[in-house]
């Protein structure tokens, strides 16, 4: 079991993620969006949305940090295990809330206001009902056994396992004494990141890249039209 969970499943959902979204890019391109439903409410939406993507930022950066940058860096730089400790649950608690909130508020104004729970589809129930239990599980992993003096030190086995997947020799043996908790929290990520591309969460890898080149918008004046010198590569066709 250990071997499947730790060994296979992540590059089972990674194989999953990239091949989706290659074929969500080349046969459901027009698809690839949030399906907004601004439209249809905008109070709720306009605060609670950005609460929850701000917060689910905070989060997802919070898990870079904590899985992918060695002790060893921090430690170079001054920052010790008691203050990485005291950064992480404060940080991280304050940004599981906020995304906790955020998402608590949508799901509230998808129930409650009938022309926006006519377009959720039972994929998005789905999605939400994963998203929720995962940052919950995250959030109750942490805080069950963390404390102001000390916690679970996961860099030193999680993150030593994370960082072992890139290197293709998953340490699973690592996994093996991780409290339930943090298992789950875990398995739960990786069914979320094999999910994504068929689900509304493919618009995180949007990124509109093309309007930093785009052209510039021409206003033209209401008054009277004045002869002027064009610039070159703007001639008149014909004239």
């Amino acid at each position: 079991m250990n071997t499947l969970l730790w060994g296979a499943l992540p590059y089972v959902a990674f194989a999953l993620l990239v091949s989706g979204l290659v074929w969500r890019h080349r046969y459901d391109k027009f698809g690839w969006t949030t399906r907004s439903s601004q439209i249809y409410e905008t109070r709720l939406l306009s605060w609670a949305s950005p609460v929850f993507h701000y917060g689910i930022l905070f989060v997802l950066a919070g898990h870079l940090l904590g899985l992918f940058v060695p002790a060893s860096w921090t430690d170079a730089i001054g920052v010790d295990e008691h203050a990485y400790h005291l950064l992480s649950l404060v940080g991280g608690t304050i940004a599981g809330v906020l995304a906790i909130a955020g998402i608590a508020v949508l799901v509230y104004r998808r129930r409650t206001n009938a022309p926006v729970l006519l377009a959720t589809t039972r994929n998005d129930k789905a999605m939400y009902v994963l998203l929720v239990g995962e940052i919950a599980m995250g959030l109750y992993a942490k805080l069950s056994h963390a404390s102001f003096g000390e916690g679970y030190d996961y860099r030193t086995t999680i993150a030593v396992w994370s960082r072992s997947l890139f290197r293709l020799d998953p340490r699973v043996d690592l996994m093996a004494g991780v409290p339930v908790e943090f298992k789950i929290h875990a398995v739960m990520g990786m069914v979320l990141i094999a999910m994504v591309p068929y689900t509304r969460l493919v618009h995180m890898f949007s990124a509109p890249l093309q309007y930093f080149f785009r052209p510039y918008i021409v206003y033209r004046s209401r008054g009277p039209l004045t002869e002027r010198a064009q610039p070159r590569g703007w001639d008149r066709v014909g004239g």
